[in-house]
């Protein structure tokens, strides 16, 4: 399967990442490009977005970029560091790339509308050994 046909696999099933209202911009085996815009129901007591959701828009990016390589893959660990707030309508744009020393991890950055860097998200998955299908 492309990666292509495997996102699109995994979107039909992934109802949150369908509530995140995602826009897959680009995929290729080992990266993906998606935008979303923060809603009212995505933010905060403060009106800010909740760091749920910027954690939950990279995890699908991730999730996006592994699974590219066409074996079902899953998050063992991730982490995410918040640089800038993100405000409702912001426009945020999250782009993931394999690291080139350890292909198990993945690094995705969150960019909003300004291209300001507001958060890095770090993230390595296991590869199964189940193929897309």
């Amino acid at each position: 399967m492309s990666p292509e046909e495997i996102v699109e696999k995994m979107i039909a099933k992934d109802s949150f990442s369908k509530w995140l209202n995602l826009d897959i911009i680009n995929i290729k085996k080992g990266s993906c490009i998606l935008k979303t815009t923060i809603t009212k129901e995505m933010t905060n007591g403060f009106k800010l977005s909740h760091g749920g959701i910027c954690f939950s828009i990279a995890d699908s990016c991730l999730a996006f970029s592994a699974n590219s390589y066409g074996r079902i893959s899953l998050t063992k660990s991730a982490e995410i560091q918040f640089i800038k707030k993100v405000n409702i309508n912001d426009t945020i744009t999250a782009k993931c790339h394999r690291s080139e020393i350890d292909k198990n991890n993945f690094n995705i950055d969150l960019i909003n509308q300004h291209q300001e860097k507001i958060a890095n998200f770090i993230g390595t998955v296991h590869f199964t050994n189940e193929v897309w299908s």
